[in-house]
Protein backbone atom coordinates (compact mmCIF):
# COMPACT_ATOMS: atom_id res chain seq x y z
CA UNK A 1 0.00 0.00 0.00
CA UNK A 2 1.63 3.56 -0.93
CA UNK A 3 1.89 5.91 1.99
CA UNK A 4 -0.15 8.89 1.61
CA UNK A 5 1.06 12.34 2.47
CA UNK A 6 -0.40 13.86 5.93
CA UNK A 7 -3.09 16.62 5.09
CA UNK A 8 -1.82 19.69 5.24
CA UNK A 9 -4.21 22.20 8.13
CA UNK A 10 -3.69 25.83 8.16
CA UNK A 11 -1.22 25.18 11.25
CA UNK A 12 1.01 24.01 9.08
CA UNK A 13 0.93 27.08 6.66
CA UNK A 14 3.43 29.99 8.38
CA UNK A 15 2.36 33.91 7.13
CA UNK A 16 6.27 33.81 5.54
CA UNK A 17 4.43 31.41 2.78
CA UNK A 18 1.44 33.05 2.77
CA UNK A 19 3.63 36.75 2.00
CA UNK A 20 5.13 34.89 -0.67
CA UNK A 21 2.04 33.52 -2.04
CA UNK A 22 0.42 36.87 -2.01
CA UNK A 23 3.18 38.38 -3.99
CA UNK A 24 3.77 35.86 -6.89
CA UNK A 25 0.02 36.44 -7.14
CA UNK A 26 0.35 40.42 -7.24
CA UNK A 27 3.25 39.98 -9.32
CA UNK A 28 1.73 37.37 -12.14
CA UNK A 29 -0.58 39.77 -14.03
CA UNK A 30 2.94 41.99 -14.82
CA UNK A 31 4.75 38.96 -15.48
CA UNK A 32 1.92 38.30 -18.50
CA UNK A 33 2.23 42.02 -19.29
CA UNK A 34 5.85 42.19 -19.92
CA UNK A 35 6.35 38.71 -21.45
CA UNK A 36 8.62 39.24 -24.39
CA UNK A 37 9.42 43.50 -23.45
CA UNK A 38 12.80 44.52 -23.69
CA UNK A 39 14.35 46.33 -20.33
CA UNK A 40 17.40 48.25 -19.94
CA UNK A 41 19.25 48.59 -16.55
CA UNK A 42 21.54 50.42 -16.04
CA UNK A 43 23.70 49.13 -13.54
CA UNK A 44 26.03 50.89 -10.67
CA UNK A 45 26.77 52.82 -7.65
CA UNK A 46 26.61 51.25 -4.13
CA UNK A 47 24.28 48.03 -5.73
CA UNK A 48 27.77 47.68 -7.72
CA UNK A 49 30.04 47.77 -5.07
CA UNK A 50 28.42 46.01 -2.03
CA UNK A 51 28.88 41.39 -2.77
CA UNK A 52 25.45 40.68 -1.56
CA UNK A 53 23.51 43.23 -3.29
CA UNK A 54 25.22 42.55 -6.71
CA UNK A 55 24.40 39.01 -6.38
CA UNK A 56 20.79 39.56 -5.61
CA UNK A 57 21.00 41.89 -8.43
CA UNK A 58 22.13 39.14 -10.70
CA UNK A 59 19.58 36.37 -9.46
CA UNK A 60 16.47 39.51 -10.36
CA UNK A 61 18.13 39.68 -13.96
CA UNK A 62 18.27 36.25 -14.37
CA UNK A 63 14.56 35.92 -13.25
CA UNK A 64 13.68 38.70 -15.67
CA UNK A 65 14.96 36.58 -18.39
CA UNK A 66 13.70 33.11 -16.86
CA UNK A 67 9.76 35.06 -17.33
CA UNK A 68 10.14 36.06 -20.69
CA UNK A 69 11.54 39.42 -20.30
CA UNK A 70 14.43 40.58 -22.24
CA UNK A 71 16.90 42.63 -19.67
CA UNK A 72 20.11 44.46 -21.75
CA UNK A 73 22.47 45.46 -18.29
CA UNK A 74 24.70 48.73 -18.74
CA UNK A 75 27.14 49.27 -16.34
CA UNK A 76 29.16 51.96 -14.73
CA UNK A 77 32.55 51.94 -12.84
CA UNK A 78 33.63 55.32 -12.22
CA UNK A 79 35.03 54.09 -8.47
CA UNK A 80 36.67 51.46 -9.43
CA UNK A 81 38.17 53.30 -12.69
CA UNK A 82 39.30 56.09 -9.60
CA UNK A 83 40.99 53.25 -7.74
CA UNK A 84 42.77 52.32 -10.43
CA UNK A 85 44.03 55.73 -11.58
CA UNK A 86 45.34 56.01 -8.33
CA UNK A 87 46.93 52.66 -8.15
CA UNK A 88 48.31 53.62 -11.33
CA UNK A 89 49.48 57.14 -10.35
CA UNK A 90 47.62 59.26 -12.87
CA UNK A 91 46.14 62.10 -11.76
CA UNK A 92 42.50 62.88 -12.99
CA UNK A 93 40.27 65.66 -12.37
CA UNK A 94 36.36 66.12 -12.98
CA UNK A 95 34.64 69.08 -14.90
CA UNK A 96 31.16 69.44 -13.90
CA UNK A 97 31.05 66.09 -13.01
CA UNK A 98 32.36 64.59 -16.17
CA UNK A 99 36.16 62.96 -15.74
CA UNK A 100 38.67 64.92 -17.92
CA UNK A 101 39.88 61.77 -20.05
CA UNK A 102 43.43 62.31 -22.17
CA UNK A 103 44.79 59.29 -24.29
CA UNK A 104 46.11 57.44 -21.34
CA UNK A 105 43.44 57.77 -18.78
CA UNK A 106 40.84 56.51 -21.60
CA UNK A 107 43.01 53.73 -22.00
CA UNK A 108 42.48 52.80 -18.17
CA UNK A 109 38.91 53.68 -18.87
CA UNK A 110 38.36 51.10 -21.21
CA UNK A 111 40.57 48.40 -19.78
CA UNK A 112 38.21 48.70 -16.13
CA UNK A 113 34.81 48.86 -17.72
CA UNK A 114 35.27 46.46 -20.61
CA UNK A 115 37.84 44.19 -18.94
CA UNK A 116 37.41 43.87 -14.72
CA UNK A 117 33.98 45.31 -14.13
CA UNK A 118 32.20 43.95 -17.10
CA UNK A 119 33.30 40.55 -16.71
CA UNK A 120 32.21 40.23 -13.04
CA UNK A 121 29.13 41.38 -13.80
CA UNK A 122 29.02 38.54 -16.67
CA UNK A 123 30.43 35.73 -13.83
CA UNK A 124 27.88 37.01 -11.48
CA UNK A 125 24.84 36.18 -14.02
CA UNK A 126 26.23 32.49 -14.72
CA UNK A 127 27.44 31.68 -10.79
CA UNK A 128 23.35 32.16 -10.38
CA UNK A 129 22.53 30.09 -13.08
CA UNK A 130 21.92 32.60 -15.98
CA UNK A 131 24.13 33.10 -19.37
CA UNK A 132 25.43 36.61 -19.91
CA UNK A 133 27.79 38.05 -22.97
CA UNK A 134 29.64 40.87 -22.37
CA UNK A 135 29.77 43.58 -24.73
CA UNK A 136 32.10 46.58 -25.43
CA UNK A 137 30.30 49.66 -27.36
CA UNK A 138 33.08 48.98 -29.72
CA UNK A 139 31.40 45.56 -30.29
CA UNK A 140 29.81 45.59 -34.11
CA UNK A 141 29.38 49.61 -33.70
CA UNK A 142 27.41 49.36 -30.68
CA UNK A 143 27.48 52.42 -29.69
CA UNK A 144 29.12 54.70 -32.41
CA UNK A 145 30.22 58.20 -29.93
CA UNK A 146 31.15 61.80 -30.87
CA UNK A 147 33.44 64.10 -28.56
CA UNK A 148 31.44 65.76 -26.17
CA UNK A 149 31.34 69.42 -26.08
CA UNK A 150 30.88 71.69 -22.77
CA UNK A 151 31.01 75.40 -22.60
CA UNK A 152 31.03 77.50 -19.61
CA UNK A 153 30.91 81.37 -18.60
CA UNK A 154 33.54 82.99 -17.93
CA UNK A 155 32.69 85.35 -14.83
CA UNK A 156 34.75 88.14 -15.65
CA UNK A 157 34.69 88.81 -19.62
CA UNK A 158 31.51 86.57 -20.00
CA UNK A 159 32.67 85.09 -22.56
CA UNK A 160 31.89 81.51 -23.33
CA UNK A 161 34.71 78.87 -23.24
CA UNK A 162 34.66 75.44 -24.91
CA UNK A 163 35.75 72.90 -22.25
CA UNK A 164 37.94 70.37 -23.47
CA UNK A 165 37.02 67.25 -21.90
CA UNK A 166 39.41 65.07 -23.75
CA UNK A 167 38.29 61.90 -24.76
CA UNK A 168 34.86 62.13 -23.44
CA UNK A 169 32.13 61.33 -25.57
CA UNK A 170 27.98 61.04 -25.99
CA UNK A 171 26.71 58.74 -28.05
CA UNK A 172 25.60 59.75 -32.08
CA UNK A 173 24.63 56.08 -32.95
CA UNK A 174 23.01 52.69 -31.24
CA UNK A 175 23.31 49.82 -33.80
CA UNK A 176 20.60 47.65 -32.19
CA UNK A 177 20.97 44.71 -34.47
CA UNK A 178 23.59 43.14 -32.11
CA UNK A 179 21.03 43.27 -29.09
CA UNK A 180 18.40 42.12 -31.12
CA UNK A 181 20.02 38.93 -32.11
CA UNK A 182 19.80 38.10 -28.11
CA UNK A 183 15.90 38.54 -27.91
CA UNK A 184 15.56 34.75 -28.91
CA UNK A 185 18.64 33.89 -27.07
CA UNK A 186 19.22 32.77 -23.45
CA UNK A 187 22.03 35.18 -23.07
CA UNK A 188 21.64 38.67 -21.64
CA UNK A 189 23.73 41.04 -22.94
CA UNK A 190 25.94 43.39 -20.28
CA UNK A 191 27.76 46.23 -22.26
CA UNK A 192 30.64 48.28 -21.10
CA UNK A 193 29.73 52.06 -22.20
CA UNK A 194 32.52 52.72 -24.45
CA UNK A 195 32.17 53.88 -27.87
CA UNK A 196 33.53 54.26 -31.05
CA UNK A 197 34.23 57.65 -33.15
CA UNK A 198 33.96 57.96 -36.86
CA UNK A 199 37.71 57.66 -36.72
CA UNK A 200 38.18 54.51 -34.49
CA UNK A 201 38.52 57.05 -31.21
CA UNK A 202 38.13 55.03 -27.99
CA UNK A 203 35.04 57.39 -25.82
CA UNK A 204 34.77 57.17 -22.32
CA UNK A 205 30.42 57.62 -22.62
CA UNK A 206 28.44 57.91 -19.42
CA UNK A 207 26.37 54.75 -18.16
CA UNK A 208 23.00 56.64 -17.71
CA UNK A 209 23.45 58.22 -20.73
CA UNK A 210 24.49 54.95 -22.92
CA UNK A 211 21.57 53.12 -21.28
CA UNK A 212 19.25 56.24 -21.93
CA UNK A 213 20.40 55.62 -25.74
CA UNK A 214 20.17 51.79 -26.11
CA UNK A 215 16.91 52.14 -24.22
CA UNK A 216 15.76 54.65 -27.18
CA UNK A 217 16.85 52.71 -29.88
CA UNK A 218 15.27 49.27 -28.88
CA UNK A 219 12.19 50.99 -28.30
CA UNK A 220 12.54 49.67 -24.69
CA UNK A 221 9.33 49.11 -22.60
CA UNK A 222 11.34 50.12 -19.34
CA UNK A 223 14.69 52.44 -18.21
CA UNK A 224 15.69 50.96 -15.08
CA UNK A 225 18.21 53.71 -13.52
CA UNK A 226 20.27 52.49 -10.51
CA UNK A 227 20.70 54.97 -8.20
CA UNK A 228 22.23 55.68 -4.24
CA UNK A 229 18.81 57.60 -3.86
CA UNK A 230 15.49 56.74 -3.86
CA UNK A 231 13.88 59.25 -6.66
CA UNK A 232 12.91 62.21 -7.51
CA UNK A 233 12.16 64.51 -4.27
CA UNK A 234 9.54 67.05 -4.04
CA UNK A 235 10.61 70.36 -1.79
CA UNK A 236 10.11 68.44 0.89
CA UNK A 237 11.68 65.45 0.53
CA UNK A 238 9.29 63.01 -0.52
CA UNK A 239 9.51 60.34 -3.12
CA UNK A 240 7.49 61.69 -6.46
CA UNK A 241 5.92 58.39 -8.17
CA UNK A 242 5.37 59.42 -11.42
CA UNK A 243 6.29 62.59 -13.53
CA UNK A 244 5.38 63.68 -16.77
CA UNK A 245 8.46 64.67 -19.59
CA UNK A 246 6.93 68.28 -19.08
CA UNK A 247 6.66 68.26 -15.01
CA UNK A 248 10.40 66.94 -14.89
CA UNK A 249 11.30 69.67 -16.56
CA UNK A 250 9.54 72.30 -14.85
CA UNK A 251 10.86 70.69 -11.70
CA UNK A 252 14.24 71.44 -13.16
CA UNK A 253 13.59 74.79 -14.06
CA UNK A 254 12.08 75.93 -10.65
CA UNK A 255 14.99 74.14 -8.99
CA UNK A 256 13.36 71.45 -7.50
CA UNK A 257 15.41 68.47 -9.29
CA UNK A 258 18.88 70.13 -8.85
CA UNK A 259 22.54 68.55 -9.15
CA UNK A 260 23.46 65.04 -10.31
CA UNK A 261 19.76 64.42 -10.57
CA UNK A 262 19.55 66.46 -13.60
CA UNK A 263 21.27 64.67 -16.00
CA UNK A 264 19.75 61.54 -14.63
CA UNK A 265 16.06 63.03 -15.31
CA UNK A 266 16.70 64.65 -18.64
CA UNK A 267 18.32 61.25 -19.44
CA UNK A 268 14.83 59.83 -18.72
CA UNK A 269 12.83 62.28 -20.74
CA UNK A 270 14.62 61.94 -23.50
CA UNK A 271 14.37 57.93 -23.38
CA UNK A 272 10.62 58.25 -23.28
CA UNK A 273 10.92 61.05 -25.98
CA UNK A 274 12.72 58.52 -28.12
CA UNK A 275 9.75 55.65 -27.61
CA UNK A 276 10.56 54.23 -24.13
CA UNK A 277 6.99 53.71 -22.59
CA UNK A 278 8.61 54.67 -19.68
CA UNK A 279 11.87 55.17 -17.85
CA UNK A 280 12.12 54.78 -13.54
CA UNK A 281 14.91 56.33 -11.30
CA UNK A 282 15.82 54.03 -8.52
CA UNK A 283 17.44 53.28 -5.41
CA UNK A 284 19.71 50.85 -6.27
CA UNK A 285 21.14 50.24 -2.29
CA UNK A 286 17.42 48.33 -1.55
CA UNK A 287 17.21 44.60 -2.32
CA UNK A 288 15.38 43.26 -5.89
CA UNK A 289 14.24 47.04 -6.38
CA UNK A 290 13.84 46.32 -10.03
CA UNK A 291 11.26 43.65 -9.40
CA UNK A 292 10.00 46.37 -6.53
CA UNK A 293 9.23 48.47 -9.41
CA UNK A 294 7.45 46.20 -11.76
CA UNK A 295 5.88 43.11 -9.87
CA UNK A 296 3.99 45.50 -7.18
CA UNK A 297 1.19 47.75 -8.00
CA UNK A 298 2.77 50.90 -5.96
CA UNK A 299 6.26 50.72 -7.69
CA UNK A 300 9.70 51.33 -6.07
CA UNK A 301 10.77 54.65 -7.69
CA UNK A 302 10.31 57.55 -9.59
CA UNK A 303 8.38 56.68 -12.94
CA UNK A 304 8.76 58.79 -15.99
CA UNK A 305 6.07 58.03 -18.53
CA UNK A 306 4.33 60.32 -20.95
CA UNK A 307 0.90 61.41 -19.80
Amino acid sequence: MTDVPPLRTGANINAEWLEKAHTLSEALPYMRRYSGATFVVKYGGHAMGDVELAREFARDVVLLKQVGINPVVVHGGGPQIGRMLERLRVKSEFVDGLRVTDRETVDIVEMVLSGSINKSIVSAIQDVGGKAIGLSGKDGHLLTARKLRRTRRDPDSNIEKILDLGFVGEPSAINPEILETFEESPFIPVIAPIGVGDHGQTYNVNADTAAGAVAGALHASRLFLLTDVAGVLDRDGKLVQQLSPAEARAMIADGTIRGGMIPKVETCVAAVEHGVEGAVILDGRIPHVVLLEIFVELGAGTLIIDD
